[in-house]
Parts: structure tokens; C-alpha cells; sequence
């Protein structure tokens, strides 16, 4: 065959020249070198292979013939065209043949072949007569076949032959050396992104462990998951406080309109509420989602499409949802799935720290509440706690105290003020099982209004201007014990329907708050006022009263118990006297009779600062009391607006003539005579009346 004009090799090596085939070659490496992929060589191979040697069409098939990838063929004048991958998908089949025989296959003529006629027509509609397939493959790779097809039958001589090989073998390395490339980025950019998410999984759980508080780590970390994952927006969803759905708590969207919003409240029919009952991860485009979930209008809204909801499980127990999503329509793989499943898992984990914290923050908060009370317990005057006396309506009060004391019934202590009513609660706590808890008292009266609701249930910071910090109320300081409302007559109107509450169903929320919390505390009231007059005059409410009034313990003014008033001089004058480190030892006749005559409207707090001050002013062993302490009074009796009862006149008027008569029952100058009766009938009102001889201390 004559020898051609341009730069290619001709058909017959015969017609070759050394130096020309060298150069041709130098090209044909040349041009290969130039592919930067493996792509771009497959598709320039063919024409390369064009330029270096004579022949009709050039044909590279790449992979597996069963399982074409792509091909490629270019004719004699360089014009590219795809092959039917069809016409390798079955055997028998010529490029399959060597492509596992691993073994070059001359076709002299195409017309002739009987092994793979159904095959061959493709090349026989391009003009091809002949027909050359060579293994496109290194000792560790196969990688393809290539075809050279020429118009002429019988047109590859052996050395025809041998060169394409060398051709064939070297554009095998140059494609294995690209493939090899491609694989290492691959494995590079697959390991990059490993070392990025196992960082990622490191600094969350380095958070988690170190940052206690929910929300800055959310915010800490959400930035390094959507960068990591490539996505769009990062939500964390909670258990709303007394709502069925769930709650926005946390969210990274910087590119969001504003639909979805922190605090937003999720329908209870969402998926991400349904994620949160079944514990099962949704993952797909919201935005095609059939049903019309309340979030899928917030989604297209926000313009959001894949999306992963994953629950958080901790101990089997779903404590929220964490909701991932891209603003393209580029799903989720399962290698991606599976990585969040791992970031869900840390949040989990720090949703249970964050818990646990503000439970243990809680509780110290109380203990702490709990030891400044303590404190001031400690610091009262605990000497006073023991109660002085041996009236007999002293006694009837106790034996109340006595028998309600191991219950845990509301009872209501009535008296005059300064009579020793939180004495009488005490004692009751002390008779009762919650003993060794805190005994919290609160006096109503001494709390302004506005404060008031503050101190019995406690508020949340900024409830209201002041509220700095959150505060534990008393009912809640007093769960496992015992809560004593002094004064309970001065609670206000608007405030009693939430003392009610507690009282009947247990719970109550604090001032901002919309959470529900429960207590135990068993309560004890008291009040110096007539709470029947008030609720006759609707200063209180009937139902309220009725709950406290389950149990009533009167105590009884100091007038009524003056057998008991030596005792309690005597008790006061030695602890104020070992307080000064003075020496009391005796206290005259004519005081001790100055001081039971005297009506006492405080009470004991009168008679304990009146003890007081006449220690400070005796020098001697002797106790002196002023006189001009002891200038009677007109007797104060709450409830009564200043006047006293029929009852009280009597009993006052019978002590009168009895301390006139010097206790003289019978005779013309008796006190029954003076009384106009009988001397059994004087007895008896005494005895009704709690009038007994007061009694000398020793």
C-alpha cells in the first residue's frame, strides 16, 4: 500500500520509517499526557489513536463489556460517535471475548465472521472490512477493549498488530494512572471529610461534657454541623410546657424569612411531633410530602426541601427532635443519615446533662433557700419554743395539739396576737412525720400585696421588674414539710383562689411560669381576726375558709391563763438574767400580784419585754418592775373592734372580786357573797370559765 502524505503511521509497516514512527508516537504519549481525567482520555483516545496510525474508525469501550460505562469511536475523518451500549450487553460478543481472554482478536473479514455475526454490523454500516480488538488493561486492571476497524479486508499484519498493542498497553497506563489519581482525591477528600466529622463528634462531645447549659451549645454547635453536612438550617425541638406539639427551642437558619421562628409552637399533626411518638426518623422532601402537614406550608414557605428528622433517644426515651434541612433538592444519603443518627445521639446525651443540671440546680437552690431559713430558725430565739404553763385551758389547747399533730390535716391556730400561736404550730410539726423537714413560716401581714403571690409560689426571672433571678416560693420550699401562714385573715381577695388551689389540688405555677409544679407541704394557719365576721362581710372566701378551718385550736390571751403568769415571769427573768450575766433570785409578793393583775393585751410578747426591761433595770437579786409598766389598758380583742365579749366581762369581774376578797370563797365578805350566788355556783362558772388560784413558784 503506498505510503501516506500526513503525520500517521501507514497501514503496512513495511511503508514505515523509523524516525517517523518514533515521532508519531512521541505525539501520540504527548497528547495523552495532556488528559487530566479519566474521562477526558477516554474521549480523546480515539482521535489520538487516529493521529498515529491509519484506519478507518477507532472504537475504545471502557469497563466491564457486560457492564458498559462508555464508548467512543471516531472515523477516518475524525467525527465522533457513540456506540449503542446494547451492542455489547450480551453475549456472544467479540469485545467481551477479549476482554476476558485478555487476547488481541483479528477479524480479517467482518463479512465472513460467523462467531459474533450480530455484533459486527455496526462496524460494517461504518465501512469497516476488518476488524482489530485489543485488551485495554495493565497486570492489575482491565479496563476495556479497543477497536481499529479498516476498510480493507485482511489489513493488520503482525507488526500492524504488535504496535497497536504497544499503543493499546500505554494508553492503559496513562488511564490507570488517571483512574489511580481520581481514586486517590477521592479517598483523600473521603478521608478529609471523615477527619471533619469525627472533629465534629470530638467538639460535641467536648461540649456536651463541658457546657451544661442547653441552648449555647446548640447555638455553639449547629454552625459546624451545617458546614460539615452542607446544610441549610439546624433545628432543635422540644416538649412544649403544657402544649401537645412541640417546641422550636433552638434554631440556625440564617437564611431563613422569619416563618420559622425560635419558641414557634409545631403542630401536634407534624412530622416532627410524629417522629417525637414513634422514636422513627423521617427523611425525604418535605415540600412533596402528600400530606398536608402544618410544617409542610412552613417549609414551602421557607423554601426548604430535603429533610431529615431524627429523634433524640436516651435510655429509650425520646427527648426531642432534631431537625436538619438543605434548601436544594439533594437528598439525604444513608452515609449521611447514619452520621446524624451519631450527632442526635451527643445531643441526646446533652439534653439528659442539661436536665439533670437544671434538676440539681433546682434542688440546691433550695437547699440553699432551705439553710437561710434554717439559719433563721437558729438565730430566733429557740429558748421560747418551750411552751410555760399549767392552766387548764393551756392543757386543752395541748391535748388539741396532741391529737392532730401526727396527721397531716390543715389546721387553723386563732388568738389574739403575741399569744403564742407559732409556738402552738411548731408543736404541732414537731408531733408530725414531716418532723425533719423544713418548717417554713411566712407572716401575710408583713409582705406587701404585690409581693405577696411572689413569696408563696415564687417567680421566674423577669416576671417583674426586680425579678433578677428566679425564686423558689414557700409552698415549694415546704414540700416535704410544713408551711405556718401567720396572719392568714390579711391574704387579699384576689390572691385566696390560688392559696384554694393548693390546698385542693396540690399545684401551682410560679409568677411567669407556665409550668405546673406540685407540692406536699402540709399547712398550718393562724390569725388574730374573726375569719366568720370577714366571711359574713365577704372579706374572705367562704371556701377557703372552710379548708383551713379543719381543725381549729384556740389559744387562749394571758388574762385567761393567769395561773400560769408566775411560771413564765419566772422563766423570763432567769434566761434574761443569764443573757446580761446577772444573778436573779427573788421576786416580791407585791410584784408577782402586780403582774397577775395585770389584763396583759399583748400577751406574752408584752410580758416577755416587760421581764426585759425590768432585768436591765434591777441591779440587785431582786426583780424590780416599773409600775408605770404595768398601767392597765383597755384590753384589745381583734375581731371585736375593742369590745369584749359577755363571757370575757364575767370572767374579768369574777377575778376582780376574787382578788378582792383574796381568794375567800364563803363568808359575808366572800367573793360568792360579794357575786350575789352560791358558793357551788361560783365554782362552777370558775371552772367554766378557767379561773384557778395562781400558784406561788418555789
Amino acid at each position: 500500500m503506498e505510503r501516506q502524505r500526513d503525520n500517521r503511521i501507514p497501514s503496512s509497516v513495511h511503508d514505515r520509517l523509523p524516525m517517523e514512527s518514533d515521532h508519531a508516537f512521541l505525539r501520540f504519549t504527548h497528547q495523552l499526557n495532556q488528559c487530566q481525567n479519566a474521562e477526558d482520555l477516554l474521549q480523546e483516545l480515539p482521535s489520538t489513536l487516529l493521529s498515529l496510525i491509519s484506519a478507518n474508525t477507532f472504537t475504545v469501550v471502557r469497563g466491564d463489556c457486560a457492564d458498559l460505562i462508555s464508548s467512543v469511536a471516531v472515523d477516518g475523518s475524525g467525527k465522533k460517535s457513540f456506540i449503542p451500549p446494547e451492542l455489547f450487553s450480551h453475549k456472544p460478543s467479540a469485545c467481551i471475548w477479549v476482554h476476558e481472554q485478555q487476547k488481541p482478536l483479528i477479524i480479517p473479514s467482518i463479512q465472513e465472521e460467523t462467531g459474533f455475526p450480530d455484533h459486527l454490523e455496526w462496524f460494517c454500516s461504518n465501512g469497516d472490512r476488518s476488524l482489530c480488538i485489543l485488551p485495554l488493561s495493565t497486570t492489575l486492571r482491565r479496563l476495556g477493549v479497543i477497536c481499529v476497524g479498516r476498510s480493507d479486508e485482511n489489513a493488520f499484519s503482525e507488526e500492524d498488530v504488535s504496535f497497536l498493542e504497544i499503543a493499546a498497553n500505554y494508553a492503559a497506563l496513562a488511564l490507570d494512572d488517571r483512574l489511580n489519581f481520581t481514586a486517590s482525591e477521592k479517598a483523600r477528600a473521603q478521608l478529609e471529610n471523615e477527619q471533619t466529622k469525627l472533629k465534629l463528634i470530638l467538639d460535641l462531645n467536648n461540649s456536651v461534657v463541658s457546657n451544661l447549659e442547653l441552648k449555647p451549645l446548640i447555638e455553639a454547635i449547629s454552625p459546624s454541623i451545617r458546614n460539615v453536612m452542607q446544610l441549610d438550617a439546624v433545628a432543635l425541638m422540644l416538649p412544649a410546657i403544657d402544649n401537645e406539639g412541640l417546641e422550636v427551642y433552638a434554631l440556625d437558619f440564617p437564611d431563613s424569612k422569619g416563618a420559622i421562628r425560635p419558641g414557634a409552637i409545631v403542630s401536634p399533626d407534624g412530622l416532627p411531633t410524629k417522629v417525637f411518638r414513634t422514636g422513627k426518623l423521617w427523611v425525604g422532601d418535605i415540600s412533596e410530602e402528600r400530606q398536608q402537614y402544618f410544617d409542610r406550608n412552613l417549609a414551602t414557605q421557607e423554601g426548604l426541601h430535603a429533610t431529615c428528622f431524627l429523634p433524640l433517644i436516651r435510655f429509650n426515651c425520646v427527648r426531642g427532635v432534631l431537625s436538619v434541612a438543605r434548601l436544594r433538592k439533594d437528598s439525604f444519603t444513608d452515609q449521611d443519615v447514619d452520621f446524624l443518627l451519631q450527632i442526635a445521639g451527643q445531643i441526646a446525651i446533652a439534653i439528659d446533662n442539661a436536665l439533670a443540671y437544671r434538676k440539681i440546680s433546682e434542688l440546691s437552690d433550695k437547699l440553699e433557700q432551705e439553710k437561710l431559713y434554717l439559719e433563721d430558725e437558729i438565730r430566733s430565739e429557740l429558748n421560747f419554743e418551750e411552751i410555760v404553763g399549767n392552766s387548764m385551758v393551756l392543757r386543752r389547747a395541748l391535748r388539741r395539739v396532741e391529737a392532730v399533730g401526727p396527721t397531716d390535716s390543715t389546721v387553723l391556730i386563732y388568738g389574739e396576737t403575741g399569744s403564742g400561736k407559732e409556738l402552738i404550730a411548731r408543736a404541732v410539726h414537731k408531733l408530725s412525720q414531716r418532723s425533719s423537714h423544713a418548717f417554713v413560716k411566712l407572716n401575710c401581714a408583713a409582705i406587701p400585696t404585690g409581693l405577696l403571690e411572689s413569696e408563696l409560689f415564687g417567680h421566674e426571672k423577669g416576671a417583674f421588674t426586680g425579678a433578677i433571678a428566679q425564686r423558689i416560693g414557700r409552698f415549694e420550699l415546704a414540700s416535704a414539710g410544713t408551711i405556718f401562714l401567720d396572719e392568714v385573715g390579711e391574704i387579699p381577695l384576689e390572691l385566696q383562689p390560688k392559696l384554694l388551689r393548693v390546698l385542693q389540688e396540690r399545684e401551682f405555677e410560679r409568677l411567669g411560669s407556665s409550668r405546673t409544679l406540685h407540692t406536699n407541704a402540709r399547712l398550718i394557719a393562724a390569725t388574730n381576726r374573726d375569719l366568720n365576721a370577714m366571711v359574713d362581710s365577704q372579706m374572705f372566701r367562704s371556701d377557703l375558709f372552710y379548708r383551713l378551718n379543719v381543725f381549729p385550736i384556740y389559744v387562749p390571751p394571758l388574762r385567761e391563763r393567769t395561773e400560769d403568769i408566775p411560771f413564765l415571769v419566772r422563766h423570763f427573768a432567769q434566761h434574761f438574767a443569764r443573757l446580761m450575766k446577772k444573778r436573779i433570785d427573788t421576786i416580791s409578793s407585791e410584784t408577782m400580784n402586780a403582774l397577775v393583775r395585770y389584763p396583759w393585751p399583748g400577751n406574752i410578747r408584752e410580758l416577755q419585754n416587760v421581764i426585759e426591761r425590768a432585768v436591765i433595770l434591777s441591779s440587785g437579786k431582786e426583780l424590780k418592775v416599773p409600775i408605770t409598766d404595768l398601767k392597765p389598758r383597755l384590753v384589745e380583742n381583734n375581731g371585736s373592734n375593742g369590745m369584749m365579749t359577755l363571757e370575757e366581762m364575767e370572767r374579768r369581774h369574777i377575778l376582780h372580786v376574787l382578788e378582792q376578797s383574796n381568794w375567800v370563797f364563803s363568808g359575808p365578805n366572800g367573793a360568792a357573797a360579794r357575786l350575789g350566788m352560791k358558793r357551788p355556783t361560783l365554782q362552777f362558772r370558775m371552772r367554766k370559765l378557767g379561773i384557778s388560784r395562781p400558784t406561788q413558784p418555789h
